[in-house]
């Protein structure tokens, strides 16, 4: 294994030597992929981009974010001290699986990194483990029967998908899933209770994300930078700087890394307190599941003042460094940052030629 942390300073690399032995190898493939993962990010700290990366080694962009981030949780499950036998399996396989359990804490990691290899998981596997053990984690407390154990959050999933399933073969599934998982004998005793107790506890819906799409375009007014108010000088005007606006929501930016965008004066952004905009792809939203193959960019508006939790809407919360987007069933023990109160998608234009010439529509 190499001696350069993750988390190491750039190293010095100014005069090339450093960053062309380090494609040299990813391009020959030497060492293993945590080698890679470490190799790639030192060279994107240098000044690489991606792009240069992938063709001076081969190694595609969506490959290099994989092992990156896989190396990162690779070294965390090392801080950890995960088992000998999981960390020597993930050194030289299993990167996607890795990649999966990037959301979750450093203990986490290790532990759902031992459950992924005792149990010889695929990547949806990973997956599925990493969210049960994160949604456990947001509990206030512990549900009756079930440890804090990685197993048992896991177990405890299955148990309670199983409760709300009617379909007996599905509810089977799922208690010997549950079983297959737990950790505790009280954990498996809850899983065995569903066998004699057939009873259905429905499932709460989640509530439907709150989404507008602009209609008109007198919804995408042309936003103008305000120089003040008079009496003012040239300077002043000419400090304005020149402003652009991007597609799709006339996003405009200027010097110092600010930047506005217009909305509609909707009472739900006029009630706002405290509206801030995040830019997201619509499948990083929750329950998109089904909206895969209509995947657009939108706008989420977050009120930082609403901080108290109700089970009919979205907050934002604090996911391990990285803002996340959840709902929430039950009231959780983490801070939550703010409420999603409008999610923006972009107004479909067929020709925005067109649209600037009256006459041509009026044709």
């Amino acid at each position: 294994m190499t001696d350069l942390p993750l988390n190491a300073p750039n190293p010095d690399t100014s005069g090339n030597d450093n960053a062309q032995e380090l494609l040299r190898k990813l391009r020959q493939k030497q060492g293993n992929w945590v080698e890679w993962g470490i190799a790639i990010a030192t060279l994107q700290k240098s000044g690489y981009n991606p792009q240069e990366i992938f063709e001076a080694t081969g190694f595609e962009p969506i490959q290099q974010n994989q092992v990156v981030v896989g190396a990162q949780v690779y070294n965390s499950i090392e801080k950890a001290r995960a088992s000998e036998a999981a960390r020597s399996h993930y050194s030289t396989r299993g990167s996607d699986v890795l990649y999966e359990l990037r959301l979750l804490s450093q203990e986490e990691r290790a532990a759902a990194a031992e459950l992924t290899f005792i149990h010889k998981l695929d990547v949806d596997g990973a997956r599925e483990v990493a969210k049960a053990i994160k949604d456990y984690s947001w509990l206030r407390t512990l549900p009756e029967g079930f440890s804090a154990d990685a197993g048992d959050a896991v177990a405890y999933q299955a148990w309670k998908l199983a409760r709300q399933n009617s379909d007996l073969a599905e509810r089977s599934r799922l208690i010997a899933k549950g079983l297959r998982f737990a950790q505790t004998d009280s954990a498996r005793k809850q899983l065995e209770q569903l066998l004699v107790d057939f009873t259905v506890v429905p499932k709460r819906p989640a509530p439907l994300l709150p989404f507008y799409r602009f209609d008109s375009e007198d919804e995408l007014p042309r936003i103008l930078a305000v120089v003040g108010k008079l009496p003012l000088t040239p300077q002043d005007l000419q400090a304005v700087p020149l402003i652009t606006a991007s597609e799709p929501f006339q996003i405009v930016k200027f010097a110092g890394e600010q930047a506005w965008v217009p909305l509609p004066g909707w009472q739900a952004l006029l009630n706002a307190e405290d509206p801030v905009v995040i830019l997201a792809d619509s499948d990083r939203l929750p329950n998109q599941a089904q909206a895969q193959n209509r995947r657009e960019e939108v706008l989420v508006v977050i009120d930082r003042a609403q901080r108290q939790w109700d089970n009919s809407s979205y907050f934002v919360i604090d996911n391990n460094g990285n803002l996340d987007i959840q709902w929430l069933e039950t009231e959780p023990d983490i801070s939550i940052l703010g409420k999603v109160i409008v999610i923006v998608r972009p107004k479909k234009i067929l020709d925005e030629e067109v649209t600037k010439e009256p006459w041509l529509i009026d044709e």
